[in-house]
């Protein structure tokens, strides 16, 4: 499950299927270099996405 203090880096490793939902909301992690150390919720704060919104839809694109 994929929580709001989670890094964005640790996401996308542990979860490569989420990197279409970060697109999808024009958050472009995958090229950032702070995402090793922003958490999901200060990023979706920084690229002002409903931070709800966001972690249902990654979790949904990881569930079985």
């Amino acid at each position: 499950m994929i929580t709001k203090t989670m890094t964005i880096g640790d996401i996308i490793r542990s979860y490569p299927q989420t990197l279409r939902v970060f697109s999808k909301y024009g958050l472009d992690c995958y090229e950032c270099q702070v995402a090793d150390y922003e958490d999901l919720e200060h990023g979706a704060g920084v690229h002002k996405t409903d931070i709800e919104k966001l972690l249902k839809e990654l979790n949904e694109a990881i569930a079985p």
